[in-house]
């Protein structure tokens, strides 16, 4: 694959709004080999990790007083207990969680202890307190649980369909590739169309 096609991404031939020639790639280009470039740039895109979602303000402390409620934990610990209660759907950075972990210190909600070389944190009965308090934590709510299902859905969904149609790249006459091709055009319209209500 040409490195300039490569680069031109969803708005280059057959993926944005105006590339009219569909799927069948650059003239003068047999079709078949049109639709394997087209397909493996499209799995090079899906193959990307899709950003997180940003989450509200405030949602780190709640995570933060959440996670602590349930027993001492360094930092990192905090960041990859995040990630994985919410299913990779969010990562916050140390640059939050580090200044979140020191305001909650300030107000005397946590304590640090050195512990095996690390700083450790922990509730004070204040912080206990306000964690009660705080209901759901944040990768509880629906906006985390839809993220988390949509990232890792749409780009297997997104990959299958590059694979599929490979495979009639591959091994298709040039009746079912120019059949492809059509199918592939309409469900391009129909994303364009999802994002445009």
């Amino acid at each position: 694959m040409d490195n300039n096609y490569a680069s031109r991404g969803f708005g280059g031939p057959g993926f944005g709004p105006g590339g009219g020639r569909g799927f069948g790639g650059r003239p003068g280009m047999n079709p078949t080999a049109g639709l394997w470039e087209a397909m493996e740039h499209l799995r090079s895109v899906f193959d990307q990790r899709p950003q997180a979602p940003r989450m509200a303000r405030g949602d780190v402390r709640a995570a933060v007083l959440a996670l602590l409620a349930e027993q001492p934990m360094h930092g990192y610990q905090i960041i990859q207990e995040i990630e994985e209660r919410s299913g990779g759907s969010w990562k916050p950075s140390a640059g939050s969680v580090y200044p979140t972990l020191q305001l909650l210190a300030d107000e005397g909600l946590i304590e640090a202890a050195e512990q095996g070389g690390r700083k450790t944190y922990s509730l004070t009965e204040a912080g206990r307190a306000v964690a009660d308090e705080a209901g759901t934590p944040p990768w509880e709510g629906s906006g985390a649980r839809a993220g988390a299902a949509a990232f890792g859905a749409l780009p297997k969904a997104g990959v299958d369909l590059a694979g599929a149609a490979a495979q009639v790249a591959r091994t298709g006459t040039p009746e079912q590739v120019q059949q492809a091709i059509e199918v592939l055009d309409e469900a391009r319209r129909r994303l364009y169309a999802i994002l445009a209500d």
